[in-house]
């Protein structure tokens, strides 16, 4: 029945929206010391900040004076009289010569303001809005405003206040910094001159290059887009491809209903093979097989057994992906955040070399004794912890970003937000496909022969598999702590050397030249706090066949400081862009 329910959903979609990359955002909540007050007062309010695993801000003044800091603004006609930040932590990162201060995943802000004394009575609206930097173990996103307000009662003198919030007890007022009412706006990066992006121009000159820019990129097509680190090979498969005009095709595009369950089945199954899954399986059979022995519980033969525990081990797969996936549809999130920390790979890679030393009976750990302690005697204990197996095997695959599970997660999206709310089954087929071939083994590992010797190096073979992959999540956590920050200044030195061979720093200066010489044009778009942007540079653009590809190009740099300010913000938007860096072909019309 859900095979014929997807169908339907699948035969319900016209067409397929592109997919893009989600910024992480902070839950910002709005708190009040008091819900009511009295005119005059001085009112204490705060805001609890939230951030997704795995990421944090900097602090509202950073080590470092070319790094975005947190900053709060109270809008007219109130005036914040004192804002309290909360301590900032030390992030030590290699290159820089003092730790980085920052605000870690959740911590709170105060603020005082104080009330006019002729405030009328009522419900009474205290705007402001919150500027920071979201910040994960691989690289620094576009700073992002965001508009918070409270809401106050104002009632009149006589009228006795309510209790204090506990919450206000924690934060030090008096111990704060002057504020001051209405908006500061953005300040500029201080970049590359010229470059035509938030740093160093007047309004006015912006304004002016932002206009000429927009003119003259009516003049041209673009050819193709990319984003994000790309090696040598793929970047100049990207030239190539926008040069012959070929477009990337999506997983799903063009493709009929039963060809897409098929594709999302199957990429279920290859999700077994991921490196957070494919180390647990001598694990995992390991418990489904000693459930199949005979003696514990009073199950069925053991060769039914085993199907039946491989059953119950997918079963948990498909729920909780399913779960998973919906979850993260309904939510505009993402899979796989987790993985971006370099924390999660290393304890993973801990959990590994335990398990890798079991395989070779370094640490004893006895898997029938795991399951019979559920329950010793009754015929469903086994059956619980091999559904707990499967539901941790979804867990980590959900945290192993595979192609397929980002191109399934915003297939659904998108066909959920035209309205088909059967969209939403797809992920559970997803981990359907996960669960296909567990049954099986089950089954099969009754089948095996007698235990020996041969059984012993097996296990053994096991272990240096998993002892591998402990390494290679160990190099990982290692990579993740080594890049977590990018020097600004050495960002700004690569572009500068760029703009010495030729490149561009102002777009409208770039695309003139590009229509007075009939060539194409790469954009790069790009930011001091960017440590792509700087890998990049030093790397794939670097190579004598990327350069020797671009070499008839008229190439510009298009400093992107402040993606949600104008004219970086323009800009991106006219070529869909959600990230940095981004690399964008045009054409002249013909």
């Amino acid at each position: 029945m859900g095979f014929f329910l997807c169908v339907l959903c699948v035969l319900g979609v016209e067409s397929i929206g592109r997919a893009q990359s989600r910024r992480p955002r902070a839950d910002v909540s709005a708190i009040n010391e008091r819900p009511n007050a009295h005119p005059g007062d001085s009112i204490r309010l705060a805001l609890r900040v939230t951030l997704p695993d795995g990421v944090h801000t900097q602090s509202n003044k950073p080590s470092d004076e070319t790094f975005i800091p947190t900053e709060l603004n109270v809008d007219l006609p109130f005036a914040a009289k004192e804002i309290v930040w909360p301590p900032s932590s030390e992030l030590r990162q290699a290159g820089l010569d003092k730790p980085l201060k920052v605000f870690e995943q959740r911590f709170v802000i105060g603020v005082e303001v104080a009330l006019p004394a002729n405030t009328p009575a009522g419900a009474l609206t205290v705007p402001a809005s919150l500027r920071y930097q979201a910040c994960d173990a691989n690289l620094c996103y576009p700073p992002v405003t965001a508009p918070v307000e409270w809401t106050i009662d104002v009632v009149a003198p006589q009228v006795a206040l309510a209790a204090r919030d506990p919450l206000f007890e924690q934060i030090k007022f008096g111990t704060g910094e002057k504020g001051s009412g209405g908006s500061t706006g953005s300040r500029g990066s201080g970049g590359s001159k010229g470059s035509g992006g938030s740093g160093g121009s007047s309004t006015a000159e912006n304004s002016l290059n932002l206009l000429n820019s927009l003119n003259l990129l009516n003049q041209f097509e673009v050819a193709g887009t990319t984003g994000g680190y790309q090696g040598a090979s793929d970047f100049l498969k990207f030239i190539h491809d926008a040069e012959a005009g070929v477009k990337q095709r999506g997983m799903f595009d063009d493709r009929g209903p039963l060809a897409i369950l098929l594709l999302v089945l199957i990429g279920g199954l290859a999700l077994n093979l991921t490196p957070c899954v494919l180390p647990m399986i001598p694990i995992n059979l390991a418990i489904i097989g000693a459930g199949t022995q005979a003696g514990i519980g009073e199950g069925f033969p053991s060769r039914v057994r085993g199907f039946l525990l491989g059953a119950a081990y997918g079963a948990a797969m498909a729920l909780v992906y399913g779960i998973l996936g919906v979850v993260v549809i309904l939510t505009a999130g993402s899979f796989g955040t987790i993985n971006a920390s370099p924390w999660f790979n290393l304890a993973i890679a801990g959990i590994f070399v335990a398990l890798g030393l079991a395989m070779f009976d370094v640490i004893m750990i006895d898997f029938s004794r795991w399951s019979a302690r559920f329950t010793p005697g009754v015929n469903t204990g086994t059956f619980v912890m091999a559904f707990a197996m499967g539901a941790v095997a979804a867990l980590l695959a959900g945290a192993c970003v595979a192609p397929v599970v980002i191109q399934v997660v915003l297939f659904s999206s998108n066909l959920y937000a035209t309205g088909t709310k059967l969209a939403l089954a797809l992920p559970f087929f997803l981990g359907l496909g996960m669960a296909i071939p567990w049954p099986l083994a089950g089954a099969g590992i009754a089948a095996l022969p007698k235990p020996g010797m041969w059984m012993v190096r097996v296990k053994q073979a096991f272990g240096v598999f998993i002892l591998v992959t402990a390494a290679y999540y160990g190099y990982q956590a290692y990579e993740l702590f080594a890049s977590r920050w990018v020097d600004p200044t050495a960002v700004s030195a690569s572009v500068d050397a760029q703009l010495k061979e030729g490149w561009h720093a102002s777009l409208a200066e770039g695309l003139e030249a590009a229509r007075r010489e009939n060539k194409p044009v790469l954009i790069d778009m790009w930011a001091t706090w960017c440590k792509n942007c700087l890998t990049m540079d030093k790397t794939t653009l670097a190579t004598a066949d990327v350069k020797s590809a671009l070499s008839r190009y008229v190439k510009v740099k298009f400093q992107a400081e402040d993606p949600d300010q104008p004219p970086a913000k323009t800009v991106m938007q006219r070529f869909d862009a959600v990230g940095l860096p981004t690399y964008v072909i045009l054409k002249p019309k013909t």
